[in-house]
């Protein structure tokens, strides 16, 4: 039986992937680096690295402060390596129509109630509630992975980043 090791990346320290595909064709797959994208990506680009139907996993390089977003439904952000730090505001006026999908960017800070802030680490992750404005901010390059559903916010960069094959067969 093969034996396997768990390695965690980070920004300064990934190896890119690849897929080793058993008994199979490895077109069937696609495979991205989160480190590796977000390594590739300018800061708070939510370039998507998983899809499923209308949802989306989004990695994100956070990196000095983000622009605010809305999102009429809630979001989860998981912090893959680094420190960021989340602020809330309950907008006084709703800054985005309810039915719409995905996160959008907000032209300026919303006027409305602070809702506090939430600190998060590699391995925490923290729940963006829908209707609230949020805004990321970190001292040093971090990665985010975010899940929301696809919207004007989210990048699609798939024959950038997807690789199809083993690199150490290419």
């Amino acid at each position: 039986m093969a034996e396997y090791s768990t390695v965690f990346g980070g920004l300064n320290d990934f190896t890119p992937g690849g897929v080793d595909a058993i008994d199979d064709d490895p077109k069937n797959y696609v495979f991205s680096n989160v480190f590796d994208v977000a390594d590739k990506s300018a800061p708070y680009e939510r370039v998507a690295v998983g899809k499923n139907l209308e949802y989306v996993i989004e990695a994100v390089r956070a990196e000095g402060q983000s622009p605010w977003y809305a999102c009429a439904h809630d979001e989860f952000a998981l912090c893959m390596d680094g420190e960021v730090e989340i602020h809330l505001v309950k907008p006084a006026t709703a800054p985005v129509d309810e039915d719409s999908e995905g996160a959008v960017i907000l032209q300026d800070a919303p006027d409305g109630r602070k809702m506090g802030r939430i600190l998060i680490r590699r391995g925490h992750m923290a729940l963006l509630p829908g209707g609230a404005a949020y805004r990321f901010e970190a001292g040093s390059p971090s990665v985010l992975l975010t899940q929301a559903i696809q919207g004007p916010a989210t990048i699609e960069r798939w024959a950038d980043i997807c690789q199809i094959e083993n690199r150490s067969t290419a």
